[in-house]
């Protein structure tokens, strides 16, 4: 039953890739970036202010670094997804996106002083072969003549800036509990993400963006995170990122019958060494008393 806390989480946040692909044709993605984060904050007030209140002489001094990882993780990934959603299809977005633990482990390398494994550059290669396979649609020659599309390049600048606030987050380690930093970050994000919304056009709630913007804020950003700290602290971190993995076969699914989007060869062969890269490198080698105990 512990399995389903992060198959859960993935299949919602595959379900996001559907919401940003949705949104971009009746609100504007500034917009929707500000009231993800607007109404999250809204539900998680009653349950988080009085403990954020209480323990603030903690807290703020860690304000600078908090607003740092607001921009990264909610102000920037989140608008460049939403962005990204006219030049690119949803299973780009959670191909692409897939990278972020294998980028993660190479940020980690300064930032964390940990040491690459044979694997992970093993995994690395293979996955970026996919993915240039994937985004060049099968003929590598259309890359080199036309590049990426605009969308694209925009998730993998998204993919990197989260893979850069993952590695921040372990880096700083600061002593707040996991709903108390993400509020704070989520307040802070609500203020920077303001201008964008005052200066969006589409700017209404409408029929048809409303419900968007509720999964976007609610499932998305409340009940996904929920369900993944409760996987971690079930199944251990390791186990609990290998779903992960799964978040872009789900979405292709999703996709494939509410959007109509078709998937190539190229899509099959290049996701598919995309995805085996990044379970690749996250093996970990199993310690020499385990390797001779096997023997």
């Amino acid at each position: 039953m512990f399995y389903l806390f992060p198959l859960l989480t993935v299949s919602i946040w595959a379900g996001n890739a559907i919401v940003n692909k949705l949104s971009f044709s009746v609100i504007d993605p500034g917009a929707i970036s500000f009231y993800r984060w607007f109404f999250a904050m809204l539900v998680l007030t009653p349950f988080v202010l009085r403990s954020v209140v209480r323990n603030w002489s903690v807290i703020r001094p860690y304000i600078a670094k908090l607003a740092f990882l607001a921009l990264l993780g909610m102000v920037l990934n989140q608008s460049l997804g939403y962005f990204a959603a006219a030049t690119t299809t949803a299973t780009n977005m959670a191909l692409i996106i897939s990278l972020v633990p294998l980028i993660s482990m190479f940020l980690s390398v300064p930032l964390l002083g940990k040491r690459l494994l044979p694997l992970a550059i093993v995994g690395a290669v293979l996955s970026l072969a996919g993915l240039v396979l994937m985004l060049s649609h099968g003929d590598i020659s259309n890359l080199a003549a036309q590049g990426i599309t605009q969308g694209d390049a925009l998730l993998l600048v998204a993919a990197f800036v989260y893979a850069l606030y993952c590695v921040l987050l372990k880096r700083w380690q600061m002593p707040l509990s996991n709903w108390q930093s993400v509020y704070v970050q989520g307040v802070l994000a609500v203020l920077m993400l303001t201008p964008m919304l005052l200066s969006s056009e589409r700017v209404g709630i409408t029929t048809e963006s409303l419900p968007l913007i509720m999964y976007a804020a609610i499932p998305a950003s409340v009940i996904a995170p929920w369900c993944w700290l409760q996987g971690i602290e079930r199944l251990g971190a390791d186990r609990t990122a290998m779903f992960m993995n799964l978040m872009p076969v789900i979405t292709a699914g999703i996709a494939s019958v509410m959007l109509g989007e078709q998937l190539a060869v190229y899509h099959y062969i290049g996701g598919s060494m995309v995805l085996a890269g990044v379970a690749l490198a996250q093996r970990k080698p199993k310690p020499i008393h385990q390797q001779l105990a096997t023997a």
